[in-house]
């Protein structure tokens, strides 16, 4: 009797140890080929890349896609092939130039080694994303696997989409047991990128972006880092991104007076999207990126207090690195004399920075469309947001 062959079903890639991670990680190489297939299957997406392309029909649209993809074999080369373009255009489209200083990693071997950025918080796209170019067009050997909340994830696309890009899926919105074990995982997560896979980490020095710009360093994210191990093998560099124009300074404002009246107020999803449209297609001026010297060269310093006082102590220091790499522009300083009422910086700008910046706010407050808009507190706020680098840095020089 002829031997029956039965042909097994084909079995998901040996991702060896990450098996405890695949709820939140990126996608691994053996991955992409079957998410980028599962990307072009989305009919969302497809209704996406109509919109780019209207005139093309759907088989040649995923044609080229596909023969854009070939060659793109991990999440770097992804992208190297995809988000470089992108990232460049808006850099050119929408700022005045994005700069990056890493003088205070110069001193470490670059093949050799990973890093932790923690940074204040401009964008919620752009600010990994602009590191990422920088990265490699330092010739730095990797770019950053990054944190993205859940609560932005709202479409299938969005997901597979980030993943193919290294991000890490954030989880909001849990009981305080599921927020422990989630934080658990995630910071668990983070060291086996950092020590075993070789990857750089993006993170925000806090959860949601700082509205009045006062960026402060969330001691929980420094305990939620320690649970996975000991800091310092994350090698975790203070990092400070300064935009010169912020285009969602007038959505952050409007949302204060909206808490203001409202207690109870919440953003909704569509509100999440708006951020990020407009942060991504906002004009933004100069953008800097500086580099602190790794907390590994003073955490030693810090080890004998008690660890009720110990996160306090580093997120302090880390602070002062973060505020000491601003730049400042002359908006910071016309922005703290307009809240104070005089003319104190006045050798930092011209009538000239004076005026562009008073027509910039005009057009700002312009777009804030609230029923009960207060017109004295919103521009407040706004000029707050302006002034409380400048502060910050003064604080520490």
């Amino acid at each position: 009797m002829e031997e029956i062959k039965h042909r097994s079903a084909p079995q998901p890639p040996n991702l060896g140890g990450l098996s405890e991670f695949d709820d939140i990680r990126p996608y691994e190489p053996e991955e992409m080929k079957q998410a980028f297939e599962d990307l072009l299957n989305d009919r969302q997406f497809n209704v996406l890349m109509k919109g780019f392309a209207p005139w093309l029909p759907k088989g040649v649209r995923n044609g080229l896609l596909r023969l854009t993809f070939m060659g793109v074999k991990t999440p770097l080369d992804f992208q190297k092939r995809f988000m470089k373009p992108i990232v460049k255009y808006i850099i050119r489209k929408h700022t005045d130039g994005c700069t990056f200083d890493d003088q205070a990693l110069s001193g470490y071997p670059k093949q050799d080694s990973r890093y932790t950025f923690v940074s204040n918080h401009r964008d919620i796209v752009l600010d990994s994303a602009f590191l990422d170019l920088k990265l490699v067009e330092k010739d730095y050997p990797t770019t950053v696997e990054i944190g993205i909340g859940d609560n932005l994830l709202i479409y299938p696309w969005i997901k597979r989409l980030v993943r193919m890009n290294k991000a890490f899926t954030v989880r909001r919105g849990l009981s305080l047991r599921e927020t422990l074990a989630a934080s658990q995982l995630m910071s668990r997560y983070i060291h086996f990128a950092v020590t075993q896979k070789k990857e750089n980490i993006w993170l925000a020095q806090r959860e949601g972006r700082a509205k009045d710009s006062d960026d402060r360093t969330q001691e929980a994210v420094l305990k939620m880092l320690a649970m996975g191990g000991d800091l310092q093998e994350l090698n975790i560099v203070p990092l400070t991104i300064s935009y010169e124009y912020d285009p969602c300074d007038y959505l952050k404002a409007q949302e204060l007076q909206q808490k203001r009246d409202n207690p109870a107020f919440k953003k909704s999803r569509q509100d999440d999207l708006d951020n990020m449209k407009t942060g991504i297609f906002g004009y933004k001026g100069r953008v800097h990126y500086h580099c602190a010297a790794p907390i590994n060269t003073w955490i030693e310093e810090l080890s004998a207090l008690p660890k009720t006082e110990f996160y306090k102590a580093v997120a302090e220091r880390m602070d002062k690195d973060i505020h000491q790499g601003y730049e400042l522009f002359p908006c910071n300083y016309i922005a703290l004399d307009e809240l104070h009422g005089d003319a104190a910086n006045a050798a930092h700008y011209t009538k000239a920075d004076k005026q562009r910046f008073e027509d910039y706010l005009a057009g700002q407050m312009a777009k804030i469309t609230l029923d009960n808009k207060d017109e004295a507190f919103l521009r407040e706020r706004i000029l707050t947001m302006y002034a409380n680098p400048l502060l910050n840095k003064l604080a520490v020089v």
